[in-house]
């Protein structure tokens, strides 16, 4: 499958994702019309808060029209947000990025961003990788933590709410998240909604690791992966990894698809991961893209 089939398998499985998160939260609005997706969740990270391009095809005035809406729809509810672009596809709209007075974050890793660019050195700014794996090799789940000598990481599916609380506190002290906007973004009863798979991965009987499949078509996306400090350069996040795309492979998934963070790109490139699409994401010049 070439890259462009891969990327929009990525943007799209992602969009729905964020989208479902945005739902969730309280207060949350969602709107995807004239080509642009938007969706709102109040939360103070602009993770959560996003504006995007859905769907290039669509006239360009109607999309620049509809993301303008979308990022005046931001500011009137107060929340702190971002544009996100795609490198290469949604170039068009990069002179809009100025026209609305949005910067772009000179690091679109919205998880350590600290600075930003003036929208026309966007060629100069980073972005956040859109990444895949096609096809899921049989081999996926063929290493995991116990055999490399680590310990012995017991992943679960999660099954009842007991398993889905582990996984919230054990996700949210992992990537150092207040539990409570965690659980704002993540629905806790996900573990039951259609094409939804959620992960635990257990070390002595401790919630070590975490992990969230979210299928779209025969693509299965890979999020949450999350390990407590404690347990971090074992191995597990690897193993968690691999499972969620393996099980996505026995369900009937032919691709894997995840947005990486600058700390996880080593190790989703060493599995077989390449980057099929960049994100550049755009910020009130004046505010902090972490959003924190």
């Amino acid at each position: 499958m070439n890259d462009d089939d891969l990327a929009a398998r990525e943007h799209a499985n992602m969009i729905e994702v964020m989208a479902g998160g945005a739902r969730s939260a309280p207060g949350g609005l969602v709107r995807q019309e004239d080509g642009v997706a938007m969706f709102a969740s109040g939360l103070p990270i602009n993770l959560f808060n996003q504006v995007l391009v859905e769907d290039a095809s669509v006239d360009s005035d109607r999309v620049s029209a509809a993301i303008a809406a979308g990022v005046a729809t931001m500011r009137e509810r107060g929340d702190v947000f971002m544009v996100n672009l795609r490198r290469g596809t949604d170039d068009a709209f990069k002179p809009l990025m100025a026209e609305l007075g949005l910067a772009a974050a000179s690091g679109a890793d919205p998880s350590d961003a600290s600075d930003v660019a003036d929208a026309s050195d966007v060629a100069e700014v980073p972005g956040l990788p859109g990444m895949a794996l096609d096809p899921i090799p049989p081999s996926v789940a063929g290493s995991t933590a116990s055999e490399s000598g680590n310990g012995a990481l017991d992943i679960r599916l999660v099954v009842d709410q007991a398993g889905m609380e582990d996984h919230l506190r054990a996700c949210a002290v992992g990537f150092g998240m207040p539990e409570e906007m965690l659980r704002a973004f993540v629905a806790a009863d996900v573990w039951r909604q259609p094409r939804r798979f959620v992960y635990v991965g257990y070390l002595d009987g401790e919630a070590v690791v975490t992990g969230l499949g979210a299928r779209t078509g025969d693509t299965i996306g890979v999020y949450n992966i999350s390990t407590i400090e404690s347990a971090r350069k074992r191995g597990y996040g690897e193993a968690m990894t691999r499972r969620v795309a393996a099980d996505g492979r026995d369900a009937g998934c032919t691709v894997a698809i995840l947005q990486a963070s600058r700390m996880g790109l080593p190790l989703y490139e060493r599995l077989g991961y390449r980057t099929v699409v960049e994100y550049v994401a755009y910020t009130e010049p004046a505010g902090d893209p972490t959003g924190a």
